[in-house]
């Protein structure tokens, strides 16, 4: 599948508006070509850009996540290891199975919290909870909590530096959750000391 870019993400944003941001997200399950990190933040950088309103962004941003990942959850409670046994005849995908099985003896529930900071493994465990019988209550509870806190860090990443969407988007991939903080820490405190500037005007 060919890679979905920036530029032809903006350009269905024109088009489609509010419903090409969620879409873009809620298709992520079956394997959408450009990172849910790079959507989210596109979503805030066109919030910046008053091409759509930044809350209502935010909000149909926030749901596709959700909604998306929401989605595995329910096709692997209903459809079971079928499921699985389809995602493990690909190859590429056996490294990030494991991975997320090694995550769920580990961390229990809190997989669910971790995960959302791992690209691939994120879409991975909600199916494999779902197999294994967790109630859609845990679930909500851990994911829907920890979604709106990964979009929030995300959008506002686009938001404020939306002209640096790639080289954002491969240093998180290359340096993991060190650059995300960092980032997000430096665009909260620019969304805290705008306000203070201009009352000081």
């Amino acid at each position: 599948m060919e890679t979905i870019t920036i530029d032809t993400l903006l350009s269905y944003i024109h088009q489609f508006g509010y419903l090409a941001l969620f879409f873009a997200l809620w298709l992520g399950i079956v394997g959408m070509p450009i990172p849910d990190e790079v959507v989210v933040m596109t979503g805030g950088m066109v919030g910046a850009l008053h091409l759509l309103s930044p809350l209502p962004a935010f909000v149909i941003t926030y749901v596709g996540v959700v909604s998306g990942l929401t989605l595995g959850y329910v096709l692997g409670r209903v459809m079971g290891p079928p499921v699985l046994e389809r995602l493990r005849k690909k190859k590429s995908m056996e490294p990030y199975i494991e991975k997320s099985y090694a995550m769920l003896d580990k961390y229990g529930s809190g997989t669910l919290v971790f995960s959302y900071f791992l690209p691939v493994v994120r879409h991975l465990v909600p199916y494999l909870v779902g197999i294994n019988g967790m109630s859609y209550r845990t679930y909500a509870l851990y994911s829907y909590l920890t979604g709106l806190l990964w979009t929030m860090v995300y959008f506002v990443l686009g938001y404020f530096f939306g002209d640096s969407i790639e080289v954002i988007s491969r240093a998180v991939t290359r340096y993991g959750w060190y650059v995300l903080a960092l980032l997000a820490a430096g665009g909260l405190a620019v969304m805290w000391l705008r306000p203070l500037r201009q009352k000081a005007r």
